[in-house]
């Protein structure tokens, strides 16, 4: 090849690069769902030995205030009553209830191209939480969370494709007649993403109504039950070791209506669990899969996510820490487990100590994050959004999060390795040749297939940043929000239907 040649080659390469680096990529090269369980933060026998004292824990410790119809359910069943009335259940009966419980189920979305399946080792981060607090956009001061604000976050997580679910993260502090805050936060969801989404109901009464509201919005009676799209966060048990009768009613209504279950136990390390990592890991196990005996007593192979989410607080002060190796490490054990036993697992992330988007923030979100995504988790919760310990939730998090799961799901997918991929005989050409791989087929593709690409980090050289306002990631992420909240304003429920659902309800937004 001649010097004209080569140099036409160069030019006509770069000009094809840059033209194909001003779309977006052809290919996601982080996508939603890869499969995770590369980090294993406890060996085999480990994990054999918690699972062991969970059982016993089941079989010689036993559950207290156990509700009259559980209790019934149970001795029916095989379980016991201890010396202490406690309701115990022995290792053949948890076990036959693991192996006939549900492995995995569709999650769907009210748009199918949103639906994923639960189960298995593939990995999907959504959001979680209850903050009664908002960081403001303007004053990045915290006020109480309202009703307008959830609506924000899910019209703002509607637009956000690495946030494969969104759960409501906040409550609505100016409503405060209980059901009308259930319903009106369902509402919510349903308005503005059509997402699969997760809410909490206060009573167990709640659950009817709102269950009709799905099914009109789904079609009509028992269409939501055919291809459920919004499920039921449920804390049935107290650590340590306590059914809760207000959960339990809870449980039990979701189930007729055929509302999937995401059973959430959120022990405290050295307050209401061990403070060791083992014994909390065994602990909260036992808790979640006293959970799990519960609702398949009732309905076997019911679809319910093991949610153990071992919460840490610093003994120091006796708060709630929600960043940390601890958290993030206990997490991840607890899918290892979780996936031990083959069941749709559960756990937190992301839970930021920071009261601001800054490093402190960055850092905290980041190990937790990557964590518990390598450890295979089905479904990591709180990963979006949350700050303050959970105390409270920031539009900018929600962005910032989202561009980092680009990252944690980059890291998850791994290396793939292949004849083609390792381009012998392109090196030997570049080598031998021209000295650099940039006009090479192979580079643009690669960098489009394997290489993500910030929107909101910031990779300018120092000068060109500077020239541009010298913006931070909260300045940025801040902007977007604005840009976001003002253009896309979404109704997904029928004008027909929604005054039919006003004239029913105190629809109030």
């Amino acid at each position: 090849m001649n010097e004209q040649k080569r140099r036409r080659r160069r030019g006509g390469s770069r000009e094809a690069m840059l033209a194909k680096r001003s779309n977006p990529p052809a290919i996601n090269p982080a996508p939603a769902g890869p499969v995770g369980g590369q980090y294993r933060p406890l060996t085999d026998t480990q994990v054999q030995q918690i699972y062991d004292t969970s059982i016993r824990m089941l079989a010689e410790l036993g559950m207290g205030g156990a509700p009259a119809a559980l209790t019934e359910k149970a001795l029916e069943c095989g379980a016991t009553l201890n010396d202490l009335g406690r309701l115990c259940y022995s290792r053949d009966m948890v076990e036959d209830i693991i192996d006939g419980a549900c492995k995995s189920f569709v999650f769907h979305g009210r748009d199918e191209q949103y639906s994923f399946e639960v189960g298995g080792e593939r990995v999907y981060f959504g959001t979680g939480g209850a903050a009664v607090q908002t960081l403001d956009l303007d004053s990045h001061l915290y006020r109480p969370s309202t009703l307008q604000d959830l609506a924000d976050f899910t019209r703002l997580v509607d637009t956000l494709p690495n946030i494969s679910w969104f759960t409501r993260c906040c409550v609505a502090t100016d409503v405060p007649d209980a059901f009308e805050l259930d319903l009106n936060t369902a509402y919510c969801l349903m308005r503005n993403t059509q997402k699969p989404v997760g809410t909490s109901f206060i009573l167990g009464a709640h659950v009817d109504p709102i269950a009709d509201m799905f099914d009109a919005i789904a079609g009509g009676p028992g269409k939501f039950a055919e291809k459920p799209f919004c499920k039921a966060h449920i804390s049935p048990i107290i650590s340590p070791m306590r059914y809760i009768e207000d959960a339990f009613d809870v449980t039990m209504a979701c189930i007729r209506r055929g509302i999937p279950v995401n059973s959430v136990n959120a022990a405290m390390s050295g307050a209401t669990s061990p403070a060791t990592i083992d014994g909390m890991l065994a602990a909260s196990f036992a808790e979640t899969l006293a959970a799990l005996v519960m609702v398949n007593l009732f309905a076997p192979g019911y679809p319910m996510i093991f949610s153990n989410w071992p919460f840490v607080i610093d003994l120091r002060t006796g708060s709630f820490c929600g960043g940390g190796g601890e958290v993030s490490i206990l997490n991840a054990g607890a899918a290892q487990l979780a996936n031990h036993i083959g069941l749709p697992s559960g756990v937190a992330s992301s839970m930021s100590d920071a009261k601001a988007v800054d490093a402190q923030m960055g850092m905290e979100k980041a190990l937790s994050s990557l964590a518990c995504g390598l450890s295979g988790a089905n479904m990591v919760y709180e990963s979006s959004g949350m700050m303050a310990s959970l105390l409270g939730v920031s539009y900018e998090a929600f962005l910032l999060d989202n561009e980092m799961l680009s990252h944690v799901y980059r890291m998850i997918r791994g290396i793939e390795v292949s004849e083609e991929s390792l381009a012998f005989e392109t090196m030997r050409n570049v080598i031998t040749g021209e000295g650099h791989f940039l006009s090479e087929p192979e580079t643009i593709e690669a960098m489009e297939r394997d290489y993500f690409y910030p929107k909101l980090g910031d990779r300018l050289e120092p000068a060109t940043w500077a020239e541009s306002g010298a913006e931070d990631a909260w300045q940025r992420a801040n902007r977007e929000v604005r840009e976001v909240l003002a253009s896309h304003r979404p109704n997904y429920i029928d004008a027909s239907l929604d005054t039919k659902l006003r004239g029913r309800f105190n629809i109030k937004t």
